[in-house]
């Protein structure tokens, strides 16, 4: 990339970053105007570290020093340096040499740098992230190396240049460590900066969830009020921590409200805060956002309303709003935001307008929207699941779903993730970070605004053209379990959430309705599981059958799951009564604690199976089947006596007692449990496949030629007048796919009968005549093409019949092709997307693709297995294994085709779209009978770059 000529403010190299211990700070230029902030800078650096750097005793800067550490041209000499508060924590500057050492410009590729970091911010990653970040500024700059002089003595720089991930050399000149870097990427230098991301941004939301204090800013003096409602669920829900409530209105002498310290400031309160909870008018949100950072204040939710969902003036404030929050360090939840949730017996959080705090579960819940939110509560509340914690974003102007998923990723108290999102601001991020979270825990989604415009006017997303069914097919190859609704979410996580995967489709069904276990078979096919004969149960089948029909079917290894379909009971023996000292049970409930109990003891006995009821009209089932296990402790867990009572003497052994229960999912039809279960076993299929992901082949043969085809686009790209790109013609399209292996048929213009025979003498009989005209282009349908013409005379009526049915030459622009074997048409599709990347799809050609949308995706570079997926998970796949006796096809040539196609946009982001036209294929290889590629400057990527936090 060329410098500009005045050397103008790199406006572009500006980011906010999350540092290790997940607090932000901006990386920026060092400007002329930054004198005074350097001298204070390095006025407040030890001696220790100010000898590190300049190898010598340096106690202050002198004039020519500063005027030459602010003065640069940000091409041969750059200098960066962090922020927090608009004060300088950390610097790092490097000067283009040439290979005697001495100051050089391009096409000099090497540059030394030195960096220098606060003694008080060493060990936050700052000196890691700003290599990150200076690399990439070089890289855009021609350097191509990083040289560096190091103090044997100064180990923590020296680390930081060994664990950045490139490749290095080190030797030793002079007393000083010599280091150099290469400073292309390499596949180290990647996962390093991806697992530096991941440890950061998770801990960023761990500082939210689990803060040691917390202010409600905006406390009501009155009772109501959203500042009030969270103070109420703070101290109802248990919170361990300190809590304090913060209104300017208050009073001098008011010192507590409802039984919490209260103050008219944060920087009034004499402790550290952790976390502000502001619920004030969108006015007053600045003023208490700089009371909160001046107090250093780790993180910030914002209830306040009146943002970007309030049209432009609002997004304008919601841009200053992070801006302000960043430059404190401070991360935000919001604004517009319903709040926040940790369950944790150690946390004990709620920070939200939810009333009170859910019960403690597995289940990790992320709602975009606050009455979405409130629904799932209610929804997970009422089939008596519980949450590890709960995140509600609002308009998700700093913390993302993105962020969340770092966090749960590793959280040990979150086994499945349920998310509800209206829009994806980094869809390539989100995708990466879904993948590598689902192999490990299931991730599950519902989207709204699935439709292009509908997006939510408070969020910021990147434009996308992808159809909501491409990105359905993409979240699914990362293993995102996709469902339609948020009551498809709440089933499938209850189900995920409550016992293992299942090890396969086989499901047993056993119950005491015939119809009601009927209904659970044609459901499971309809879903694509393998059901067994249904166990009917009888209407006179008590709990205790229920409990042996359930321990046999788990029994049998030729099942990997149950479902359990009951309705009351109508035996000749009635339900077991309440106890005497327990209060009378409503109708019904005696037989849902007796099931319950039955059913959930047969499943302790094989818990490596997942079990699941239908049922219909038994009050209280679901909510007993949800419940621990009463009496039955864990393996390793002991009773331990009451404080101050004497521990017993020992008991006589007693028998084995039961396995500890577990909750099993109730559903109130037959339908939605089947289709949870069938998402538990697709996901399961897919982890069990994504353990062996596949390669992406090598193609060591000699047909591709990747530096022919870079000096083919460039050279189209160069002559083309159209800044925006050009369709490459068909002779040079064919030029560049056979730089890739991919030979495509050739087909000779014949704009006249005369040409044809002279086309078609040319290339041999027989052929095929056929229109190009955009309205007829692959539509045989209208007569458009003319197949196996075996001579001139054939050729020259079939020539006149299609002029006169259709139209003249000059329209239908006619062409004479090769006849290729005959076999199956399909189509192979790339285009690259601004938002989601390079994207391959395949379909059957002509109606399945274009009218039914039977079209298969996958992100590029697809590896072997992709490919092989990919031609068989479209609806049509079996017209390519031999349908009703037909021969089968080559599919492993058309796999080939595919990572081909894959290759050639991968190693150019210049190709934006490619598309092959129909390809034929036969029973032995595949014929390419048209191909289109256009070719583009390449959208900008947000993923390969240096760590950055998305830009207001």
């Amino acid at each position: 990339m060329e410098p500009p000529a005045d050397h103008a403010y790199p406006a572009h190299w500006e980011a906010d970053v999350v540092l290790r211990d997940g607090a932000t700070a901006r990386i920026r230029p060092i400007t002329t105007a930054d004198a005074d902030r350097l001298v204070s800078f390095y006025e407040q650096v030890s001696d220790e570290s100010k000898y590190y750097r300049f190898f010598a005793p340096y106690p202050h800067l002198s004039a020519k020093d500063v005027h030459r550490f602010t003065h640069h041209d940000y091409v041969d000499r750059v200098g960066l340096a962090v922020t927090v508060g608009g004060e300088f924590i950390a610097t790092v500057r490097y000067d283009r040499i040439d290979a005697r050492g001495m100051p050089a410009s391009a096409p000099a590729d090497e540059a030394e740098v030195a960096f220098l970091v606060q003694d008080a911010h060493q060990g936050r990653g700052v000196a890691s992230t700003l290599l990150e970040h200076l690399a990439a500024v070089a890289r855009e700059r021609g350097i191509r190396r990083f040289a560096a002089d190091v103090l044997p003595a100064n180990s923590k720089m020296i680390k930081v240049f060994r664990d950045a991930g490139y490749t290095q050399k080190r030797s030793f000149e002079d007393g000083s460590v010599r280091l150099s870097l290469d400073l292309e990427p390499t596949a180290e230098s990647l996962a390093v900066q991806r697992g530096r991301e991941q440890r950061a941004e998770a801990r960023s939301v761990q500082r939210l969830l689990a803060p040691g204090s917390v202010a409600v800013v905006g406390t009501g003096r009155a009772p109501g009020g959203a500042g009030r409602t969270v103070l109420r669920g703070l101290t109802g829900a248990g919170f361990t921590g300190r809590v304090y409530a913060v209104n300017r209105a208050f009073t001098e002498d008011r010192r507590e409200i409802d039984g919490v310290p209260a103050f008219r400031s944060v920087t009034a309160i004499g402790d550290p805060v952790d976390l502000a909870v502001i619920a004030v008018p969108a006015e007053r949100v600045p003023e208490a956002v700089a009371d909160c950072g001046r107090h250093g204040v780790r993180g910030v939710v914002v209830l306040s309303a009146g943002y970007a969902e309030s049209g432009a003036e609002g997004r304008a404030r919601q841009r200053e709003l992070v801006r302000q929050a960043r430059s404190f360090g401070m991360r935000i939840i919001g604004p517009n935001a319903f709040g926040i949730m940790n369950t944790a017996d150690a946390v004990r959080l709620n920070a939200s307008l939810a009333p009170e705090l859910p019960g403690r579960g597995r289940i990790g819940l992320f709602a975009q929207s606050g009455a979405i939110g409130i629904a799932l509560l209610s929804g997970l509340r009422r089939r008596g699941a519980g949450l590890s914690s709960f995140v509600s974003t609002g308009n998700r102007a700093d913390v993302s779903g993105n962020d969340i998923l770092q966090y749960w990723y590793e959280d040990p108290d979150t086994d499945v993730v349920l998310l509800y999102l209206e829009s994806i601001g980094n869809p390539r991020k989100f995708t990466r970070l879904a993948r590598r979270t689902a192999a490990v825990k299931p991730v599950v989604v519902v989207k709204g605004a699935r439709h292009s415009g509908s997006e939510p006017p408070g969020h910021a997303v990147p434009a996308t053209r992808i159809p909501d069914a491409t990105v359905s097919a993409l979240l699914r190859q990362a293993g995102v379990i996709r469902v339609d609704t948020v009551t498809e979410l709440v089933d499938a996580g209850l189900l995920l959430a409550s016992g293992p995967l299942p090890a396969g489709p086989r499901v047993a069904i056993l119950g005491n309705s015939e119809s009601l276990g009927l209904l659970t078979y044609d459901a499971c096919l309809t879903e694509g599981l393998r059901p067994l004969p249904p166990r009917d149960l009888t209407t006179a089948a008590t709990p205790a059958d229920f409990g042996t029909a359930l321990a046999n079917a788990l029994a049998d290894p030729a099942c990997d799951a149950v479902i359990v379909t009951a309705i009351p009971y109508v035996g000749g023996e009635a339900a077991p009564a309440a106890a005497p000292s327990e209060p009378a049970r409503p109708p019904g409930q005696g037989l849902a604690a007796s099931l319950a109990a039955a059913l959930r003891e047969a499943a302790a006995y094989a818990p490596a199976k997942p079990v699941a009821v239908v049922h219909v009209e038994i009050d209280g089932l679901a909510e007993a089947l949800a419940a621990v296990g009463n009496g039955h402790r864990r393996t390793g867990e002991e009773p331990v006596p009451a404080a101050g009572r004497p521990t017993p003497p020992p008991a006589a052994p007693a028998p084995p007692s039961p396995p500890a229960t577990h909750a099993i999912p109730a559903y109130p039809a037959a339908e939605r449990a089947v289709r949870a279960l069938a998402e538990a076993v697709g996901y399961a299929q897919w982890r069990r496949q994504a353990a062996e992901p596949g390669t992406v082949p090598e193609f060591l043969d000699d047909a591709i030629d990747e530096h022919a085809a870079a000096a083919l686009i460039a050279g189209s790209l160069g002559r083309s007048a159209d800044p925006h790109g050009l369709t490459l013609a068909p002779a040079d399209a064919c030029e560049l796919l056979g730089h890739y292996g991919i030979p495509v048929r050739p087909a000779l213009p014949a704009p006249t009968a005369d040409e044809a025979a002279v086309a078609a003498a040319r290339i041999g009989y027989p052929v095929a005549l056929k229109t190009t005209a955009p309205h007829l282009r692959h539509r045989a349908d209208l007569g458009g093409v003319r197949l196996d013409l075996a001579d001139e005379a054939q050729l020259r009526l079939a020539y006149r019949e299609l002029t006169g049915a259709l139209g003249a030459p000059a329209e239908l622009r006619p062409v004479v092709q090769t006849m290729a074997p005959r076999g199956v048409d399909t189509v192979v599709r790339a285009a690259i997307d601004a938002a989601a990347g390079a994207v391959l799809s395949f379909g059957l050609a002509g109606a399945p693709s274009e009218l039914l949308g039977d079209l298969a995706h996958r992100l590029v570079p697809v590896t072997d297995r992709d490919a092989a997926e990919l031609i068989r998970s479209i609806r049509t796949a079996p017209l390519l294994f031999g349908w009703r006796g037909s021969a089968p096809v080559d599919t492993p040539a058309l796999e080939e085709l595919l990572l081909r196609v894959s290759r050639l946009v991968d190693d150019h982001p210049e190709v934006v779209s490619v598309t092959l036209e129909p390809v034929v294929v036969a029973v032995y290889g595949l014929s390419v009978l048209g191909a289109s590629v256009r070719l583009a400057p390449p959208p900008a990527r947000d993923d390969l770059g240096p760590r950055r936090l998305p830009g207001y």
